[in-house]
């Protein structure tokens, strides 16, 4: 028992320690070598778009396949936990907390600026002779960001978490992505190679949510320029960084059901009034519709544009947008997933996949169909010029939407609002990455302690605000992509691992299960 707590002593200490030091490499090399960040995004497109752009589009294809097929196949009636035990938290705190850990954050920042990108040309509207920023291309621009955001993005997550639910809530293995191969390597998760896994999915995770503070920050920024006419200054950014990483830290401290769970919630409730006051004020029946057509034709459309791979990809539009958010998503996969899994314990396999997958994403077509439908009204039936601030700042484009409506006060209100939901997203963000990461170095068992969480929620805004002043963001964001290629390979391995474990132990009680039942 002794040695088994040394050596678990011992590979915590290494997990914190290396992950430590590994923030501070990178910190160090951009603050060295400001021109990192230009070499990783040539390597990005050089690389990954070159050599590997078959394998990020047809792999995350392939676990949207993966998650569907589970979720229809008798397997889908596996209860995570044990068989008589029931979801630990409500259908609406547990919908709640997957959106505002999976794509809260994102939807905000480019619910206006992605259609507002995409209407000036893409290949899409180039292959079917579209004028750009035509009304043809808008309705294809928002077909497009819904592609971006839609059912593959959420398929990367359910991969990872998926897998780990079922490897801890099932079979009592420890809730850290290395128990997702324990099929495929054994007992080797206990050693150095489950390590290495484990610190590779801190990396992830640690700069993952840098990124998104570091980009919220800009955008909160930006409303406090819009409201108050603040200079959305680096000293400003850090304040605001500062300010979520102590709410975050609070947050994460008091925990999932009392702190995460309730500022979820909140969200939830302050986007309803968001979204219902710009649907009732905007063009209610131009948004209704571009939601419900452009929704069919999402789902109609999303494999061949899914499978599609441009036959010239480096420097071209789907190496920055395509193959940049599947890596986004896949990178972010150890992070989202985990915290998927940790909320979803008492669901069946079929309840997770299906409610972890049409839920979040139908309501984020709603949510981008309002934005975009907006900005696509202002830009092209009330000759407003939305695509000039988009072009010239992306963080400003959502307060400039604000701006146009020219609704005085009310205006100023859904700017206020806005940045307050902008802070309250991110801080659920921050928040659920510091317990991932904490619950990764605490080998994933029990509950991580109080220090823990303090110690990584300081350290996530720290590093998020030296990249920011060292202009570092831009090259985390190409790394991810980079990143994202070995995990891929890391996820299509727990896949396996999964489908073994569950042909092995599950077949035999499924099929005595049927047998009682005739």
């Amino acid at each position: 028992m002794s040695d088994l707590s040394s050596r678990e002593r011992l590979a915590k200490l290494v997990l914190a320690l290396g992950s430590t030091m590994l923030a501070a490499v990178i910190v160090a090399m951009v603050y060295l070598r400001p021109e990192i960040a230009d070499q990783l995004r040539l390597w990005q497109q050089e690389i990954v778009a070159r050599f590997f752009a078959h394998w990020m589009i047809w792999g995350i294809s392939a676990m949207t396949l993966f998650c569907l097929l589970l979720a229809f196949s008798p397997f889908g009636s596996i209860r995570l936990g044990r068989d008589d035990e029931t979801p630990e938290y409500s259908t609406f705190s547990w919908f709640a907390m997957l959106f505002s850990a999976g794509i809260g954050t994102g939807i905000l920042f480019w619910g206006v600026a992605e259609p507002m990108y995409h209407i000036q040309g893409n290949p899409f509207i180039e292959m079917e002779g579209v004028e750009p920023l035509s009304e043809q291309a808008g309705r294809m621009a928002l077909r497009i960001t819904l592609f971006h955001w839609g059912l593959h993005g959420w398929a990367a997550y359910i991969s990872v978490g998926l897998c780990l639910a079922y490897f801890c809530y099932r079979k009592g293995l420890p809730l850290t992505v290395r128990s997702a191969l324990h099929p495929i390597i054994g007992d080797r998760i206990y050693g150095p190679a489950g390590l290495a896994i484990d610190l590779l999915a801190i990396f992830a995770t640690l700069f993952g949510i840098t990124i998104s503070l570091g980009l919220g920050a800009s955008q909160i920024a930006s409303g406090l320029n819009y409201l108050f006419d603040a200079n959305a200054s680096n000293q400003l950014k850090l304040g605001l960084i500062l300010l979520v990483s102590v709410i975050a830290i609070v947050s994460a401290v008091l925990g999932v059901s009392r702190g995460i769970r309730r500022l979820s919630e909140v969200n939830i409730w302050l986007s309803v009034l968001v979204l219902g006051a710009l649907l009732a004020i905007g063009p209610t029946i131009y948004i209704l519709k571009l939601f419900v057509t452009e929704t069919f034709q999402y789902f109609y459309r999303f494999i061949p544009m899914g499978l599609w791979v441009d036959p010239e990809p480096v420097g071209s539009w789907q190496s920055s947008w395509t193959l940049f958010y599947w890596g986004w998503w896949i990178a972010w996969g150890p992070f989202v997933g985990m915290f998927i899994a940790r909320v979803s314990r008492g669901r069946t396999i079929r309840q997770f996949v299906f409610g972890a997958l049409l839920a979040p994403v139908l309501a984020s077509f709603f949510w981008l169909s309002v934005f975009g439908g907006l900005a696509l009204d202002l830009q092209l039936f009330r000759s407003a010029d939305l695509i000039t601030s988009v072009n010239a700042d992306m963080s400003r484009a959502l307060f400039t939407t604000y701006d146009l409506l020219d609704l005085g006060v009310v205006s100023w209100l859904f700017g206020l609002v806005t940045t307050l939901l902008i802070v309250s997203w991110f801080v659920t963000s921050s928040d659920s990455g510091t317990l991932v990461i904490c619950t990764i170095i605490s080998l994933g068992k029990g509950r991580p302690s109080n220090w823990l969480r303090v110690v990584w929620g300081l350290m996530i805004g720290l590093v998020a605000g030296l990249l920011l002043i060292a202009g570092g963001l831009s090259a985390l964001q190409a790394a991810s992509t980079i990143v994202a290629v070995p995990f891929a390979g890391a996820i299509f391995l727990m896949m396996i691992g999964l489908i073994l474990s569950l042909w092995r132990t599950e077949r035999a009680s499924l099929r005595r299960a049927e047998d009682h039942g005739d």
